[in-house]
């Protein structure tokens, strides 16, 4: 058996899309819902699978990076256009297209390099919190939309 627990957050993010042949090329937003699921075959030393504030920590920075950040390809004929009018609140992904599923496997990566590393964090009150060895990203889920989402995991 295995233990599981899930942690949401919501952002609000732009994209453009410069492989899109229709509308999604051009820049537009989503309020965007993000759930990382991590699980463990047993608990840690304080009975869990990892703190909930450890995992917050561990995703933090990145988010707040995307949040009301516009995200463009390196690749896509607008970004000089971009760059000037977004300045430090545009994320360039280089050679892909900043898809909801490439989002997903960017948060994922994040959050594995983070409990491979052995990532511990000290939060505003001096409190210390560890990414517990024994834990595994199991699947980081993004929406686009109340009705869509992508998904990268196991």
């Amino acid at each position: 058996m295995v233990y599981r627990v899930c942690k949401t957050f919501e952002i609000e993010s732009g994209h453009m899309l410069s492989k899109h042949p229709d509308r999604c090329r051009f820049p537009h937003g989503h309020s965007r819902r993000v759930e990382l699921v991590l699980a463990a075959e047993a608990l840690d030393t304080n009975d869990m699978v990892c703190d909930f504030k450890a995992l917050k920590l561990a995703v933090s920075q990145l988010l707040d990076d995307w949040d009301h950040a516009m995200a463009i390809s390196s690749g896509d004929p607008m970004l000089e256009t971009m760059r000037q009018a977004s300045g430090d609140r545009l994320i360039v992904f280089e050679n892909e297209d900043p898809t909801t599923e490439v989002l997903a496997r960017r948060i994922y990566e994040h959050l594995e390099a983070q409990i491979r590393a052995g990532a511990s964090f000290t939060d505003e009150r001096g409190g210390v919190y560890t990414l517990p060895p024994g834990v595994r990203v199991e699947r980081v889920r993004v929406g686009e939309t109340s009705s869509s989402w992508a998904e990268y995991g196991q």
